[in-house]
């Protein structure tokens, strides 16, 4: 076996290493193994003392041998220590023994005597346990050869996968002056941070000297070494420096050269609170300073050089070493290094010294510093065009996707950053369309690996550089220009490329630069690449028609790619996350992540029918596969970041938009965003923060369910209201029962922790008490069962402390009642099919993912006689069922099915009452009238989802047809008909508006919840995008018009004549309200008043027009 060596100071635990070793020179075994076994001899059989090195006759000869083994070892290894030392003096950097404590150089000077003593090469691996909890790893490798570092830093453990990680919170790296070996320390924890105003001003008191000298103008402009001192600065008060040093480590500020440490303060200052990157690069030369060290009680002394700092990196004799400063704010510091190295390789810069510090920014998390002395190499120049990109791929390199990062890394480093990254977005664009013709041929390593093969991958470029001259804000292509490079570009595929796939491949994503419509690529400090797609490019011939959305976003980014899609001008929808748990489910998920997108905000548009916006959704697909939990979460949180500031990127109206982006759209976009599936509190305040920031015209509307400034749906249970309407008018006119009378069963999919379910059960218990009975519920964790109905008391206290459903105590389960875990192989089983298999009068899905219930598995909710498991389905989670299964289920086994587009729209419409709160009113005002918009809000809601629930049922009932059908038919007409007004109210003059005021005002003020209206109404015109206001009046309108007098009415009405009808009859209906008021005043008997009153409320205004 090989033996590698582990030192560690005294009275500390043995150290191992798991990271892979190199072979040594010489091989050595432990003593035990099998070629180092004691043996006896055949004249001593029974001595267990016996070696075969012992004189076996004479214990005095085995005495002397010892003692002569000892002292040769002792005086070969003093005569390698008195070699090893002044060797390690005179050839370790002076820094190195500035910044490391004395106790480590000595144990690096002991390994290295040990290793030299052995004839082994310089090759060893150092751990040490720090008192408060920390671990310093000491590489020690032979040689200082180009990338040494950067493999060193793929070999170290505890990265963001490990199960046991641990911060990375300093690095130091150094490089013998004879380049024989580098010598590397990487301490992983946090180091404690305690450090009072007291102490900062000991520990730092060599800074707040400095700092004052600086500020009183007795500095002289260049310190003893030639190097050019800061400029005078505000951040380097001696208030503000404490505040700063108070959130630096103290081994940070004990061992910072002064001018260091400010210039590094001033780069913090640069990306304090954001997610940014800055950089600084200067040049320096060589000087000499004596140093000396101390051990075993002997002094040694010697000279050592270290750079003299000129003023610029552009000296033209300099000696090629440059210092390159680097704050990297909210970062993980393991990642920052490795791609910093990888970067500084790529560009053919050696790294001969390097330093690691992590400075707490508050909420904003930690600044990574990076401080490198690097050396070109291979030819490189260290001129001002190799800096100034090296400064720009230094910040993009922060939000690069691994994909692309293996491509420019790796696989084609010629290709550069820009380039590779635009390859390998559009290889995720077309990954949806393509693979629906062949999944296995077009899955997305596929896609990759054909376009950017070596004999393909100029083609790739050459599309690349096609999209980046298409959008060059100074000098874009025209679209002739655009035709015609992009027909020549086809001529070369055709006719170079062998392979039909790989031509189908670079065909679309020549499609892709002609149906992008706005772009992010040439804004400097942006997160993520961003495109403003024209929503044909996703159009496959693959599947069937279906509807085009209005617009769609895509944005690629690090560790996550992510669609936004809309379908109409102005839209809402939620954003969420999805993090596969293994790499085939996210293969998977990447293959259907565009189609998810496109139903939900297909879903959101049918349901947001009652509200201003039109529907959209964002899914962005996170890689998370085998982080460490608080690794997930940091990527999740920047996933959000990156996301929805590219997403303004391309909304937003600002100096550096209009300077950088190239904009074919031409019309400014609306759109609002909310908290979906992993999308938590800080992401929303952080969005809304940004959004403010970024100019965006209202920034506090742009995420709604902000804390205290919102309306939070788990906590006022909206959605559950709603789906609990159309379970009463389901249950009353499928079942015929009456639920406050009667007893019925249900069986939901969702814990009881869980924001759709959890408010469910409560209104269930509120509403019905003991007649609901739930009989099965399932959750991730899952599931509970009783055929008598499960305890309420422990239902209910599942909810109020937030408890998934295997905390369901047993012993209160009733006969037959059974609790399912998902530890064990049975209890998976039993949890993923009883919404299937158990039988109750209603199912209500509210928790899931979409297409649980599909073509392929639909007939096993149904019986073995062919009767369903539950006959009422009432959706509470977004697509549940596909619209196939939904249709089966009612033909083949009568299955009553409110969809999801109906049941669960209570949440949008709050959401839009957050948008208008946000528009309307202060936080301020919002707050103190909270409660009661709250209350407002809820009648609202019930109002808005009895109208709609009693119209499906009447037609149901008249008209026949499966009620998912239904469900459209009642969603286009409302949207056909606000398409129609706002198409109408558009090309109305400002007269014509003026004189129809007063009948909007009635449609706004109803529409309102009225706490809002009676406290900012008057201020709608100003605070409120007249685009917004038109599709709130046209919303309102229609689904009105809709809810009182049936779909057949509207689909009735010519398209064109549509909105003069519904104008019509907001007019008639006013003049029926007067009437209404005006019989009510009169004395005649109440049966007639009332039968009168009846007749004009459910016919006046449609009689009054006269269209029948």
């Amino acid at each position: 076996m090989i033996l590698r060596p582990s030192f560690l100071r005294p009275g500390r635990a043995a150290a191992s290493t798991k990271i892979p070793q190199r072979p040594a020179t010489r091989t050595l075994s432990r003593i035990g193994d099998s070629n180092f076994s004691t043996h006896q001899s055949p004249n001593h059989p029974n001595s267990s003392d016996y070696r075969s090195w012992q004189a076996s006759q004479n214990i005095d000869i085995q005495r002397v041998t010892q003692t002569a083994m000892i002292h040769e070892l002792t005086q070969q290894q003093t005569r390698c220590i008195e070699k090893v030392v002044p060797w390690f003096l005179n050839t370790m950097p002076a820094p190195y023994f500035r910044q490391v404590p004395e106790s480590f150089r000595l144990d690096h000077i002991k390994a290295i005597s040990a290793i030299k003593d052995a004839n082994m090469d310089m090759h060893m691996n150092l751990k040490t346990h720090l008192p408060d909890g920390r671990q310093v790893l000491t590489f020690i490798r032979p040689g200082t050869m180009p990338g040494l570092l950067l493999n060193m830093i793929k070999e170290l453990p505890f990265t963001q996968r490990s199960a046991e990680y641990m911060p990375l919170s300093r690095v130091q790296i150094y490089s013998a002056e004879d380049d024989s070996m580098s010598l590397n320390m990487f301490v992983y924890g946090e180091e404690p941070k305690n450090l009072t105003e007291t102490d900062v001003t000991l520990t730092g008191s060599h800074i707040l000297d400095y700092a004052n000298q600086l500020m009183t103008g007795t500095l002289p402009p260049e310190d003893e070494f030639g190097r050019p001192n800061p400029k005078p600065n505000d951040f380097f008060s001696r208030e503000k420096l404490i505040r700063h040093m108070e959130k630096c480590p103290e081994s940070y500020i004990v061992r910072s050269d002064p001018r260091r440490f400010l210039t590094q303060m001033e780069l913090f200052e640069v990306v304090s609170g954001s997610d940014n990157i800055a950089v600084s690069i200067e040049v320096f030369r060589r000087i000499c300073l004596f140093f000396s060290l101390h051990l075993n009680h002997s002094s040694y002394s010697f000279f050592s050089c270290r750079p003299k700092l000129k003023d610029s990196y552009l000296d033209e004799h300099n000696e090629k070493h440059y210092w390159v400063d680097i704050a990297l704010a909210n970062t993980l510091p393991h990642f920052a290094l490795e791609q910093t190295s990888q970067l500084l390789f790529l560009h053919n810069f050696d790294v001969m010294r390097a330093h690691l510090d992590n400075v707490y920014d508050g909420d904003n998390g930690y600044v990574t510093l990076l401080r490198m002395l690097v050396s070109p190499v291979n030819g490189a120049k260290g001129d001002e065009a190799t800096f100034d990109l090296l400064k720009q791929e230094l910040k993009r390199s922060k939000w690069l996707s691994p994909s692309t990062m293996e491509l420019v890394y790796e696989k084609q480093p010629w290709l550069g950053i820009r380039r590779g990254e635009i390859i390998t977005a559009m290889c995720t664009i077309i990954h949806p369309v393509m693979s629906k013709e062949n999944s296995i041929l077009f899955s997305k390593g596929n896609i990759i690996d054909t376009v950017t093969k070596d004999r393909y991958v100029n083609h790739a470029a050459a599309i690349a550089d096609l999209f980046l001259e298409r959008f060059n804000p100074k000098h874009p292509l025209s679209d002739k220009e655009l035709k015609a490079r992009s027909d020549d570009l086809r001529a070369v595929v055709d006719n170079e490329v062998e392979e039909t796939h790989a031509q189908e491949l670079f065909f679309k994503m020549i499609d892709v630069v002609k149906h992008t419509l706005k772009t992010n690529v040439y804004m400097n400090n942006r997160y993520a690449l961003g495109l403003r797609l024209d929503p044909k490019v996703m159009i496959s011939s693959a599947e069937p028609p279906r509807d085009t959305p209005y617009g769609i976003i895509f944005v690629h980014g690090r560790r996550f790619d992510g669609y936004h899609v809309r379908f109409r001008d102005i839209a809402r929808g939620g954003l969420r996350l999805v993090t596969p748990s293994s790499s085939e489910q996210f293969a998977l998920e990447a293959a259907h992540q565009y189609d998810e997108c496109y139903g939900l905000a297909f879903a959101q548009q049918l349901k947001n029918k009652d509200i201003p916006e039109g529907g959209s959704k964002a899914v962005v697909l996170v890689d998370a596969i085998g982080m460490s939990s608080s690794s997930k979460d940091f990527i999740m949180r920047k996933a959000v970041k990156g996301f929805t500031d590219t997403v303004l990127d391309l909304i937003v109206e600002t100096e550096e938009t209009k300077r950088e982006v190239v904009d074919y759209l031409g019309k400014k976009e609306v759109l609002y965003l909310g908290p979906d599936e992993q999308v938590v509190a800080d992401d929303i305040n952080w969005v809304v923060k940004r959004a403010e920031q970024r100019g965006y015209d209202t920034p506090a509307a742009f995420m709604s369910s902000k804390p205290q400034a919102g309306i939070n749906h788990k906590e006022y249970g909206v959605t559950s209201e709603g789906i609990n309407v159309y379970l009463d008018v389901a249950l009353r006119h499928v079942l015929k029962k009456s639920p406050k009378e009667e007893s019925f069963t249900i069986k939901m999919t969702g814990g009881p922790d869980g924001d759709v379910a959890g408010n469910e059960l409560k209104i269930l218990y509120r509403e019905y008490g003991e007649n609901a009975k739930v009989v099965g519920i399932a959750d991730g964790t899952g599931c509970a069962e009783d055929p008598n109905g499960l305890n309420w008391e422990e239902l209910l206290r599942l909810v109020h402390n937030n408890l998934p459903i295997d905390h369901f105590d047993p012993l209160k389960l009733g006969e037959g009642g059974v609790v399912h875990k998902v530890d064990n192989e049975s209890g998976v089983k039993a949890r993923n099919n009883m919404h299937n298999r158990v039988q109750a009068d209603a199912f209500l899905p509210a928790g899931g993912r979409p297409n649980t219930i599909n073509v392929q598995n639909y007939k096993q909710f149904l019986n073995l006689d062919g009767t369903p498991s539950a006959p009422l389905i009432v959706e509470g989670a977004n697509l549940f069922l596909t619209d196939e299964a939904r249709q089966l289920l009612f033909e083949e086994a009568g299955v009553v099915i409110v969809k999801d587009s109906s049941a669960n729209k209570a949440g949008v419409i709050t959401s839009s009452y957050e948008i208008c709160a946000a528009m309307l009113l202060s936080e301020d005002e919002f707050f103190e009238n909270k409660s009661q918009i709250v209350k407002e809000v809820l009648e609202k809601l019930h109002q808005y989802a009895r109208s709609e629930a009693e119209l499906l049922f009447r037609e149901f009932e008249n008209y026949g047809g499966s009620l998912p059908q239904l469900s459209k038919v009642v969603s286009d007409a409302v949207n056909s008909a606000t398409d129609a007004l706002a198409l109408a109210l558009e090309s109305f003059s400002e007269n014509d508006k003026d004189k129809l005021l007063p009948l909007f005002r009635q449609v706004l003020l109803a529409h309102l919840p009225k706490t809002m209206a009676d406290l900012a109404f008057d201020h709608v015109r100003e605070r409120v995008p007249s685009q917004y206001i038109t599709n709130a009046i046209s919303s309102c309108l229609a689904s009105k018009l809709v809810y009182k007098e049936g779909t057949k009415f509207v689909e009735a009405l010519p398209k064109e004549k549509l909105a003069a009808v519904a104008l019509r009859y907001l007019e008639a209906e006013h003049e029926v309200a007067l009437l209404t008021k005006a019989l009510e005043g009169t004395d005649m008997p109440a049966n007639e008043k009332e039968a009168i009153l009846k007749l004009l409320d459910a016919g006046g205004a449609r009689t009054a027009i006269g269209v029948f």
